[in-house]
């Protein structure tokens, strides 16, 4: 090998490793990164039961709990993570009780994508819903974020 060709070969070694270096440092995440935002207050009991009705009635077909989507998901619904972070439990019973949700809170999706009344339900699965879906919140520093994803699926606008 040329002298002149082994200083290009270590440059380009130099300009490599430079470059893994800060790729591997760069992107070292923060203390708030590698913390879960997500938590629920629920007992064992509430959270199996309502996880039972969830999936029972095909919420996940729309909405994402704990940052997990079904595959087939197709539908811009919110994420229900931190959902009792943006509404208590009152609310959230008042708003599965409605013959018309969307008279609580407006929708912007198609008619077919809009939420259901589950008005029809015994009322110790809507508490259930309520009380489960009230105990899902998001720590401080997250809420904000939340907030702000919220808004744009419902209105299809970005907050700034």
């Amino acid at each position: 090998m040329k002298t002149g060709e082994r200083w290009i070969a270590i440059a380009i070694a130099g300009l490599v490793l430079f470059a893994v270096g800060k790729a591997i440092f760069s992107g070292h995440p923060t203390k708030k990164d590698e913390e879960v935002p997500f938590y629920s207050t629920a007992d064992e009991a509430t959270a199996k039961a309502a996880a039972d009705l969830y999936r029972g009635l095909s919420c996940r077909d729309c909405h994402a709990i704990w940052g997990v989507k079904n595959v087939m998901q197709l539908v811009p619904a919110p994420s229900l993570d931190g959902i009792g972070s943006l509404r208590d439990e009152a609310w959230l019973y008042r708003y599965f009780s409605a013959e018309n949700p969307q008279a609580i809170l407006p929708s912007r999706l198609k008619k077919q994508y809009q939420h259901p009344s589950y008005a029809n339900l015994p009322e110790s699965q809507r508490k259930l819903l309520a009380r489960y879906f009230a105990s899902m919140k998001v720590k401080d520093w997250y809420l904000e974020e939340t907030r702000k994803a919220e808004q744009q699926k419902l209105t299809g606008v970005d907050s700034k």
